[in-house]
């Protein structure tokens, strides 16, 4: 009988590991050609995988909440075929890509070093290590000892690649590195470690432990408050235009595109608008260094059944009108309620956009998204008297009211920056054409 060897599929061109959560069969069990053998999971995202083959399951060689590099073999399957170990010559050129000899760059104090792979002995502790992490230990030289020190940040204190690259940083002048977290760019930020207040347990009380999506955004809120010194600014908005204009059109958007137009593309197209005016606002901060995107991308926060959220992102937004718009971000947003969304579809976001209002609330002071510097909070529109200008005089009106407020990061984005792109979101809210067609 053939063995062929079920890989650990690249889901996108960022992705170079994933966590398997469930295995749906066991050794033994016959399995069809893409019947689903295991769920994995990169960042927020579930993913199946499904068989190549038609055979029976022979081997598991990851368990389940293991962390398993891009192009490894995670089980073999026994077909029917010749005996042989079978792959495909993109699974060959995946493994190949993360081979444990093959040389390994690390970024080590804002310069990249590449030396060559060491070995490693096998761990003397019951310590999980990733294909990955330990390829990055051959690659440095570090032993058994000294990987049992690396402090980790992953599931179960795991040692995670930005683990290493934090702690690579640091070694040479310091014992441990302190635990960190990084960004999308790679660029590990230490946090300091403290002692979280003790929780009495021993009354009425009920005990319910964190989803693995609660967990990662738990640790990216923390992180992001540690890497960014947030300031939030507010201002009041007149959405008249905007409203009146919906209700114009959305029976006969619907009519012809076969879908709803919500408030969101409008939003949208204002940020997009606002960040071409500011530029210095859609950037990141490496180092030392300012990183300015040339392509805009927005993210949108999208709450999920479970009452997780999950940002997944709209690439290239200024290259779309308002009709683009809405389609993408209906599309986004159904896909993202029905975990069908694409481990590249919640990365590589220059901005991002939260609506508090969906819940009720007026207005919020949202959490940056690393490694964005800003985040753009939009509350619930409101029926209030106002006061307008005309010709004639300041009269009192019922206007359609919206507050806006803008965290953002205080070490790149001052006060007058900040302020003045969020005015300039609001203007260009305020001076929406209500005629414009579709």
């Amino acid at each position: 009988m053939a063995k062929v060897e079920l890989i650990m599929p690249k889901l996108g061109e960022s992705v170079i590991e994933a966590t398997i959560l469930t295995w749906e069969k066991q050794i033994g069990d016959t399995i069809e050609m893409d019947e689903n053998v295991v769920v994995i999971a990169t960042d927020k995202v579930d993913t199946e995988v499904p068989s190549p083959v038609e055979g029976t399951l022979a081997e598991i060689l990851f368990q389940e909440g293991d962390t398993v590099a891009v192009g490894t073999a995670i089980a073999v399957i026994e077909t029917d075929a010749a005996e042989s170990v079978q792959s495909s010559p993109a699974v060959e050129e995946k493994q190949a890509a993360v081979s444990v000899s093959k040389e390994v760059q690390v970024q080590t104090n804002g310069a990249s070093v590449q030396t060559a792979t060491a070995t490693l002995t096998k761990p003397a502790s019951d310590r999980f290590y990733s294909p990955l992490v330990k390829s990055i230990a051959k690659t440095e030289g570090i032993d058994t000892k000294e990987l049992d020190l690396v402090p980790g940040t992953g599931q179960n204190n795991r040692v995670t690649k930005h683990d290493m690259l934090a702690y690579l940083q640091n070694r040479g002048t310091q014992k441990v590195a302190p635990a960190t977290t990084a960004n999308n760019n790679n660029n590990s930020a230490a946090v300091k470690q403290f002692k979280t207040p003790p929780v009495d347990t021993s009354g009425n009380v009920e005990i319910i432990e964190m989803d693995r999506m609660r967990r990662m955004i738990a640790d990216h809120m923390v992180m992001s408050k540690h890497v960014s010194p947030h300031v939030t600014s507010f201002v009041e908005c007149d959405v008249t235009n905007i409203v009146n204009w919906r209700n114009r059109v959305k029976k006969s958007f619907m009519e012809q595109q076969g879908e709803k137009i919500t408030f969101t593309p409008i939003f949208v197209e204002a940020v997009v608008k606002a960040l071409k005016d500011y530029p210095m606002v859609n950037v990141a901060v490496n180092g030392n260094n300012i990183v300015r995107y040339k392509d805009i991308n927005i993210g949108m926060a999208a709450a999920l059944p479970s009452g997780n959220l999950i940002v997944p992102v709209i690439k290239n937004a200024d290259m779309l009108n308002m009709t683009g718009l809405a389609k993408r971000v209906n599309d986004l947003a159904n896909r993202a309620r029905n975990n069908k969304l694409k481990p590249d579809e919640i990365q590589g976001g220059t901005f991002t956009l939260t609506n508090v209002g969906t819940f009720g609330n007026v207005m919020g002071t949202p959490i940056i998204n690393q490694p964005q510097v800003a985040i753009l909070a939009v509350g619930a529109i409101r029926k209030k008297p106002a006061v307008l200008e005309t010709e004639y005089g300041d009269v009192i009106a019922i206007r359609h009211m919206m507050f806006l407020s803008l965290s953002y990061d205080h070490r790149v984005v001052d006060g007058m920056l900040g302020g003045s792109f969020l005015r300039r979101v609001a203007d260009y809210l305020e001076q929406f054409d209500d005629q414009q067609k579709l």
